[in-house]
């Protein structure tokens, strides 16, 4: 690693350690501004103001890269703790609240008190509470329970950050909100780190085209959410900083644009391109008397727009991140599929997602959802091939109260109705029984759905199906109808399998670093040299979801403090799969005629059933006299079968 001395001091700030809960005086502050505006604690009701739908969507575009750039941040912290009661919510700057991702319990529970999208949680609206209290004190902030000015919001517990511009303006805030009964400390910790995630997403984009310093006092950092980054005009000035850079450098927001680099980190613009050039991508150790070892990295687009004297060039144009691009870590056909359903994003043109078991297909539906206009509406998930048979229809399309024997009471939206607004994913299609495969056809003709014993209700939704078989070839032999495939098959995206996909680093990087965030210690994680080159020639038959578990299992082997990864943090199982030889998966081979696929259906059922003709017949949907006659001529195979076909011939 490269050093390099500075001779000036430059007055770094001692690094802190993070808070870990909320100091008893922000609360008493906020307990006396709530008095002052006249709010009483007793007060049952809130008349506070409240957006309509024409004045939200008007102020989500006036916040569109705010909102660009949470969504797939919320998306991610999300999905670590969904199920557990909590509701994620993103504000403005006057605390009104935009977005929102929760678990439906809690969600209408929270909607009582109007915790949603709309409602306006100022403090002087709401008393003390995260999001207004957190947008006033300007740092993160716990509320739990009774520390809520409002006694009607005591079953609260809620955790906000507030959201800050490169530029140090203000820009809204991130918060978890849950029953105060189940408020968890880490719940702190993981929304200081999604505001984190949010601002340097929005400082990425901001000075994409800009020269950027990144630094910290661990080389180990660099990279990382916890790096401090600054972006530099062509004449060294710092012109914008993330949160870190704030406070690693001691800047203040009125320092922006008025102060340069040499008078932060005691070297000038020209030694800082010349230690890049001779780092060539690699940490510098920056020594500086009276402070601590700062490890630097120089980042650029184009070294002429940053020698002294020149003219800036043009920005290039950027693309807004969203859930989708989140997804995009260099593999170039997961990039064809993310441009292929950003095309038909919003169209309400049905997906087919197609790829193998573990492939990420779920997580690449979700994301289309989360990156559509329909993300404030539900994305209801159904696996076809979970459902028993008896219960799937009422559970797709509901009943009405009292419609058959063990029927709910109140009676049963069902799933497709629960969607409506939003999107409705249907894994593992090629599974769905085919008298349900009719109704679902149906429905999507017509834009009604009927529940068992009520009357058509219209819905609107956006489909998306996954299946990992090929849906073809069941048209082929009869198993799906061709009508409904061809209606679910508006796009085809196929996903790759993780032993096809050029990625694979980056999403092992991307699956430590969510580990690292649950493990709360600051440390990022990697593999060791042995482990990662035994990775690379894993074929991964259980694909994403086998990556994720052996890793996720990995990281619970570490010792506090241990941040890497080895061959001996893995389950006996998992080393003796790396060191067994694997080949990939083949499809099987079809039969080339539709004769010969009907006579391969009818062997396997005869098969199935132990050579049950009768039990055969009802499970192909056809007679027995039927099946009898192609078992006699010969041309279907089972063993089952043979004993039959030959004493069928004798008689």
């Amino acid at each position: 690693m490269e050093t390099f001395a500075a001779t000036a001091n430059t007055g770094l700030m001692p690094r802190q350690p993070a808070r870990l809960a909320t100091d008893p005086a922000d609360i008493s502050r906020s307990w006396q501004r709530c008095r002052q505006a006249g709010l009483v604690p007793e007060l049952t009701r809130v008349d506070g103001p409240h957006m309509g739908q024409v004045q939200l969507r008007a102020a989500a575009d006036r916040r569109a890269t705010l909102i660009a750039q949470a969504r797939p941040v919320i998306d991610y912290i999300y999905s670590q703790i969904r199920d557990s009661g909590c509701v994620m919510l993103l504000s403005d700057e006057n605390g009104f609240l935009l977005e929102s991702a929760g678990d439906t319990d809690f969600c209408t529970r929270a909607a009582q008190v109007a915790l949603q999208p709309g409602a306006c949680w100022a403090e002087d609206t709401r008393g003390t509470n995260a999001v207004g209290t957190a947008l006033i004190e300007g740092r993160p902030i716990v509320v739990n329970g009774t520390e809520h000015y409002l006694r009607h919001n005591n079953f609260l517990a809620c955790a906000a950050a507030p959201l800050v511009e490169p530029g140090g303006r203000l820009l809204g805030a991130i918060d978890i909100s849950c029953d105060a009964r189940r408020y968890h400390p880490h719940t702190f910790g993981l929304v200081r780190v999604a505001a984190q995630m949010i601002e340097n997403r929005i400082f990425e984009l901001t000075f994409a085209s800009q020269m950027k310093l990144r630094f910290h006092l661990s080389s180990a950092c660099l990279g990382s959410v916890m790096e401090g980054t600054i972006a530099l005009s062509e004449d060294g000035r710092i012109i914008g900083a993330n949160r870190t850079g704030f406070h690693l450098l001691g800047l203040a927001p009125a320092d922006i644009g008025q102060i340069g680099v040499a008078e932060t980190l005691g070297i000038g613009l020209r030694e800082l391109l010349d230690l890049e050039r001779h780092a060539q991508g690699r940490p510098v150790a920056l020594h500086r008397r009276g402070s601590d070892t700062m490890f630097i990295m120089v980042e650029h687009v184009r070294l002429a727009q940053f020698v002294p004297g020149n003219q800036p060039a043009v920005a290039p144009k950027t693309t807004v991140g969203d859930a989708l691009s989140a997804l995009d870590t260099g593999d170039a056909r997961v990039h064809t599929a993310i441009e292929q359903a950003r095309r038909v994003l919003d169209r309400k043109v049905p997906l087919l997602l197609q790829g193998e078991t573990g492939a990420g297909k779920d997580v690449f539906a979700r994301a289309i959802h989360t990156a559509s206009g329909r993300a404030h509406k539900p994305f209801v998930a159904v696996n076809c091939a979970a459902l028993p048979e008896s219960l799937i229809e009422s559970e797709l399309f509901g009943h009405a109260p009292g419609s058959f024997t063990g029927a709910r009471r109140e009676g049963a939206l069902g799933r497709i109705r629960e969607a409506h607004g939003g999107t409705l994913f249907l894994d593992e299609i090629g599974d769905m029984p085919l008298h349900m495969q009719t109704r679902l056809l149906r429905v999507l003709e017509d834009g009604y759905v009927t529940p068992i014993g009520g009357k058509p209700v219209p819905v609107d939704f956006l489909l998306i199906s996954a299946t990992h078989c090929d849906l073809k070839a069941r048209v082929g032999t009869q198993e799906f109808r061709a009508d409904l495939y061809y209606r679910l098959n508006g796009l085809t995206i196929s996903l790759p399998p993780a032993r096809e996909r050029t990625d694979l680093p980056a999403l092992i990087e991307r699956i430590l670093a969510r580990e690292a965030l649950e493990r709360g210690e600051g440390l990022t994680l990697r593999l060791t040299p042995e482990l990662a080159e035994a990775f690379s020639r894993y074929t991964w038959p259980g694909n994403l979801r086998q990556l994720a578990g052996m890793l996720r299992t990995a990281c619970l082997m570490l010792d506090a403090g241990e941040c890497e990864l080895g061959v001996e943090h893995l389950s006996e199982e998992a080393q003796a799969e790396l060191s067994r030889k694997h080949v990939a998966p083949q499809p099987p081979a079809r039969p080339a005629t539709l004769r010969a696929r009907a006579d391969a259906l009818i062997g396997n059922a005869v098969a199935e059933t132990g050579g049950n003709l009768a039990a055969a017949a009802r499970k192909l949907g056809i007679s027995r006299n039927t099946l009898y006659r192609r078992l006699a001529a010969g041309t279907v195979v089972s063993e089952s079968a043979k004993p039959l076909q030959a004493r069928k011939l004798n008689s």
